[in-house]
């Protein structure tokens, strides 16, 4: 039998899809596709047929066209993109149908109908580069029709192109005005982040499953976030296997922020990479690779993502709160006055958190995590000099907080805080046991419950959460250091809890009462009558009383080995 030989032949393919197709489904899906339906038979099969083109492939948001001239072609998108403009004047901006165009000249197989190969495969990544509203052509193309279309080109030189060997050299039709595609509209005040597919670079599609599942569990826990605001998942996948520039998704998707990475599975390892990118400066702002035994790889999956959260809600809001510390007081947005507000709780500093809180407030007087954080800075404010009023105006925000938004994970962990040191303690342990169900990846959320454990007599549970906490956020604020050093002592591992003591930014009176105790419990007198000292120097009206107030243990045990340790090093009763 004679060997049959593809079919080949020389064509230029126009590859073109709209802009922001999800927001405009997920808007209006019948409108959306309505309108489409009306533009094909209005603007898109007129043209191609004046054009001689042939339409060979269409999906819901893009379309292939074959010519058998390369001016025709690129005449035939220069008309496009000018029906789709003159289309869209009587529209709502936010209804506008706007176009991306690619348009190679090369070498097709064919098959049939349809058409396969590299010429058709070109046309699509320049498609995928091309500015809302724009066109880019391949220089193949364009040697073909740069003195023949009366159209301006800007040489934007060799592209590197997704999947292709070779950089495609690429010019930009300059007479087609670029539009600026309309952005979701988002939550006001809140963040906003996309997630990209993860890209699988293993040589082995049967490991897609594993990327895009790290995709999809990294955005359903960014979304446990009251404070960001996440785009879905079918809006971030419309780009996977895309060659796209983050600053045109940002546009896209209206975010300011983009997560990337890849997965690459080597035999018994894999190997994860994951970036956070602020789209306004282009600029990498975390990055961290995750090599891993695939003993389990759904252990492996869980402990990888968890980390990357962690670590990117972190990050995230160092930035933000980076941002807002530049900007004048006056003219901060509540979420700005937050952010502020919890640089300054992380180092105790209670009155200088209450007044942003405040204002917070007044800026919207539903914001249930500005309730949270105040009712936190208020207890910091009754730790210095504890009262029942301070104790109980803690109380009563941290209920508006919840009371506003009950799946919230930090308005429920501040409550459940609160309720600790109120020494309600099945209730506190309802409401952190909530939190921790509503995101179990926030490291405030785990440091709080395991307060809580280490307060209710579970100190073993509550070394093991802190542990888990210090993973998803090896650099913790100062107040982690301090709630470890409480399950350190009761456990008498005193050199620990002073260890942990001392990792702390700033020691505070209490922190020295601890450290007293520490070394009293040990027989070093010398070291614990100086930290005694230091307790009376920072603190002159200290009592053993005044610290156990403050000190919220359920069984009374721990409670009078604490006081042992404080009578031992000296400190007045």
């Amino acid at each position: 039998m004679a060997e049959q030989h593809a079919q080949r032949r020389l064509a230029a393919i126009l590859a073109a899809d709209v802009v922001g197709y999800s927001r405009l489904m997920e808007t209006d899906e019948v409108g959306t596709l309505a309108a489409l339906k009306v533009r094909r038979r209005d603007v898109l099969d007129p043209l191609v047929a004046k054009h001689q083109g042939r339409i060979f492939k269409t999906t819901g948001d893009g379309v292939l066209v074959e010519f058998s001239s390369a001016v025709n072609a690129v005449q035939c998108a220069v008309d496009l993109q000018e029906g789709m403009a003159a289309a869209n004047i009587d529209l709502p901006e936010d209804r506008h149908i706007v176009l991306r165009i690619g348009v190679n000249l090369g070498d097709i197989m064919v098959e049939g109908s349809d058409l396969y190969g590299d010429g058709i495969n070109i046309a699509a990544r320049l498609e995928a580069l091309a500015e809302p509203g724009g066109i880019l052509v391949s220089g193949t193309a364009y040697d073909h029709i740069k003195s023949k279309i009366k159209v301006g080109f800007d040489d934007l030189g060799a592209q590197t192109l997704k999947n292709m060997a070779e950089p495609v050299r690429a010019y930009r039709v300059a007479s087609t005005p670029t539009v600026e595609p309309i952005a979701p509209k988002l939550v006001s005040g809140k963040p906003s982040i996309a997630v990209l597919p993860f890209t699988n670079i293993s040589g082995d599609p049967e490991q897609e499953y594993f990327s895009d599942g790290i995709t999809e569990d990294i955005i359903t826990e960014l979304s446990r976030f009251r404070s960001l605001f996440v785009i879905a998942r079918n809006s971030s996948f419309q780009y996977k296997g895309k060659n796209v520039d983050v600053r045109r998704v940002a546009r896209e998707l209206g975010v300011q922020y983009i997560v990337e990475g890849s997965m690459r599975k080597m035999a018994s390892r894999v190997r994860i990479t994951a970036q956070l990118i602020d789209t306004a400066s282009g600029n990498h702002l975390w990055s961290e690779r995750y090599d891993r035994d695939l003993n389990d790889i759904f252990v492996v999956q869980d402990e990888v993502l968890h980390s990357i959260v962690a670590r990117l809600e972190g990050r995230l809001a160092s930035s933000i709160a980076d941002k807002a510390r530049r900007k004048p007081t006056e003219h901060l947005a509540a979420y700005d006055c937050v952010l502020q507000a919890r640089h300054h709780l992380n180092t105790y500093a209670g009155e200088a958190a209450g007044p942003l809180l405040t204002r917070a407030i007044d800026l919207d007087p539903n914001y249930a995590q500005a309730y949270a954080y105040l009712a936190w800075a208020t207890l910091i404010n009754y730790f210095l000099k504890p009262t029942t009023a301070l104790l109980d105006e803690s109380l009563q925000l941290a209920r508006k907080a919840a009371a506003l938004d009950s799946d919230d994970a930090v308005c429920q962990s501040v409550l459940g805080f609160v309720q600790t040191f109120k020494r309600e303690f099945d209730e506190a342990g309802a409401s952190l046991e909530r939190a921790f169900a509503l995101n179990s990846s926030d490291a405030f959320v785990i440091t709080a419950h395991a307060h809580w454990l280490s307060r209710v007599g579970r100190h073993a549970e509550s070394l093991a959460s802190l542990d888990l906490a210090l993973q998803r956020n090896p650099f913790p604020p100062s107040w982690y250091w301090e709630g470890r050093s409480i399950p350190l002592f009761t456990l008498k591992r005193y050199d620990e809890a002073i260890q942990s003591v001392k990792r702390q930014d700033q020691l505070f009176f209490w922190s020295y009462a601890y450290l007293a105790a520490c070394y009293a419990m040990m027989g070093k007198m010398g070291e614990a009558r100086a930290a005694a000292a230091e307790v009376l120097r920072m603190q002159p009206d200290f009592t053993i009383r005044m610290q156990m107030v403050t000190e919220p243990f359920k069984d009374p045990a721990d409670s009078e080995h604490e006081v042992e340790g404080l009578r031992k090093a000296g400190l007045p009763e």
